[in-house]
């Protein structure tokens, strides 16, 4: 058995606490004061940076808290564990919703209780995999800019005081169609910024959340599958309980347009091969490397109780969308460093005419309209928007893998 949590602070953060501590303390009667007798929708709440945001705000009482999420599952789990956490404060308002919050029945919902004091999306397709035909291009599409556009004009009649849509280091000079979505995403919630406050965040991987490759290792330990991972991969972590305060943070005290990331220096990264080898350390297993996916297919299977050599599988990415390092924001972004202890801000979100962002729809919808429409022609729409998205397809997508 690993506790997960230990296991990220020795071996994937190399903190045992949070970096945002400090700057949390710091604003603590500010975030008093955005978050107490509060009502607040989290959009995707069941995920790991959903949850952990409503965690975070938690601990600031706000009056009401509804959560949307498209997985019920998920919700009955999020309700359990809030209910079972000692010491966690539970609104006398808690419901969650298990609909899609680009349906009809979300909208009724909205209007119904007059809107939210705050209200954080969370709700998008956040892997790269995501990308592999024009099939499910346009639902990674739909779902983080389409939907989204959908939400803000909705929330332009009920305006918060407080909107918060989670973004991502991909957006910073994206080479994948996800980091593209999601800085079109940041692109067009920007035009409203002038009509409500409007924040985002771009920071690093999540270790072990829902559907990671992390998370991945427990599932194949627990099966005795091999374990698969890039090697020449190098990524920004943060603990789940870091990812929902990054959030919190740059909701509650950002200002209007300004998008936040992590203060993390080049040398706290890793590759997911290194955090593989720690994982089997951690369980008294030793990694052993294999030549191909079918020798760790093989080996795996024929291993035998008490054996103390792992099969695992380290390769060098080949497939379309994989970047081999990360950043937070680009050379034309204007930041600053000084505001926060743990927080960067870009301070000039790029602000684009709506005019742009919904001539840019009007062709999207037309494409996904259109039955014969190929992924080729959907990202030159997309290229056509953002001139300096570098995307390369290598014919080769992350299903195709271990």
């Amino acid at each position: 058995m690993i506790d997960i949590n230990r296991f990220i602070e020795r071996n994937v953060i190399f903190r045992n606490e949070s970096m945002f501590l400090k700057d949390i303390e710091a604003n603590k009667e500010r975030l008093r004061e955005e978050i107490e007798g509060r009502s607040i929708l989290v959009i995707g709440g069941a995920g790991t940076i959903g949850s952990s945001y409503i965690r975070a705000v938690l601990d600031f009482k706000p009056a009401k808290l509804t959560v949307v999420d498209i997985s019920e599952n998920g919700l009955a789990e999020l309700s359990r564990d809030l209910h079972s956490s000692f010491g966690t404060y539970i609104p006398k308002q808690l419901m969650m919703y298990p609909v899609n919050y680009a349906d009809p029945v979300f909208k009724k919902m909205f209007r119904r209780e007059h809107g939210f004091d705050i209200v954080a999306n969370f709700s998008a397709h956040k892997h790269v995999r995501s990308e592999k035909d024009e099939y499910s291009v346009q639902a990674l599409l739909e779902n983080n800019v389409l939907h989204a556009c959908k939400l803000m004009k909705l929330l332009t009649e009920i305006p918060p005081r407080k909107f918060f849509c989670v973004s991502t280091d991909k957006a910073a000079n994206p080479v994948n169609l996800m980091g593209g979505s999601k800085k079109i995403m940041e692109d067009m919630i920007m035009t409203f910024s002038n009509q409500f406050n409007i924040t985002t965040a771009r920071f690093a991987n999540v270790a072990f959340s829902n559907g990671s490759l992390l998370a991945g290792f427990l599932e194949r330990v627990m099966k005795r599958q091999p374990l698969s991972a890039p090697a020449d991969v190098r990524r920004y972590f943060v603990s789940p309980e870091e990812s929902g305060q990054i959030c919190m943070l740059a909701c509650m005290l950002g200002n209007s347009g300004e998008i936040y990331f992590p203060k993390l220096g080049r040398d706290q990264v890793l590759t997911f091969s290194e955090i593989a080898t720690s994982f089997l350390r951690d369980l008294g297993l030793n990694a052993y490397e294999c030549a191909s996916e079918e020798e760790a297919r093989r080996m795996a299977h024929e291993m035998k109780e008490g054996d103390l050599d792992y099969p695992v599988y380290y390769s060098n990415s080949d497939t379309t969308g994989e970047k081999p390092y990360e950043e937070f924001y680009t050379k034309e972004d204007v930041i600053s460093l000084d505001d926060y202890v743990s927080l960067g801000v870009v301070k000039n979100g790029h602000r684009r005419r709506l005019k742009e962002t919904e001539e840019l729809f009007a062709t999207l919808n037309a494409a996904f309209a259109s039955p014969n429409t190929k992924k080729s022609e959907i990202i030159n729409i997309v290229k056509k928007f953002l001139v300096k998205f570098d995307h390369v397809e290598k014919g080769k997508n992350l299903d195709s893998k271990m």
